[in-house]
């Protein structure tokens, strides 16, 4: 997967807006104020809410040893980096982003949610 279509799948969701937080080396993908994904520009990963917990997101860790790791200060809430450029399929990849989006919109108060339909 190349890093425009990564950005591009993010930024399609309903509602998802594109954020620099920390300057132009990270895009932040989030909806409702919230971010569903950390897009490293310099390198090649793409943090992402990998299950409702650290042990959820350990499944995915254990699939993919070094192209799937802890993230940093939020790995204990599910939260995994994932090496978009390696071993992890690119529909398991769009997976990963769906689950990630998925679970923030369900997270957010109503009126916060992007419309359905």
């Amino acid at each position: 997967m190349q890093r425009e279509e990564l950005v591009a799948y993010c930024l399609a969701k309903a509602g998802a807006e594109e954020t620099y937080p920390w300057g132009e080396a990270e895009l932040v993908a989030k909806v409702g104020g919230k971010a569903f994904a950390f897009i490293g520009l310099d390198g090649g990963t793409v943090g992402l809410k990998c299950g409702r917990d650290a042990a959820e997101a350990a499944e995915w860790r254990e699939r993919y040893p070094g192209a799937v790791t802890v993230s940093a200060y939020v790995g204990r809430y599910g939260w995994n980096s994932v090496d978009w450029t390696g071993p992890v399929p690119d529909d398991e990849v769009r997976e990963l982003v769906d689950g990630s989006y998925d679970a923030v919109v369900a997270a957010l108060p109503k009126s916060r949610r992007p419309p359905t339909g």
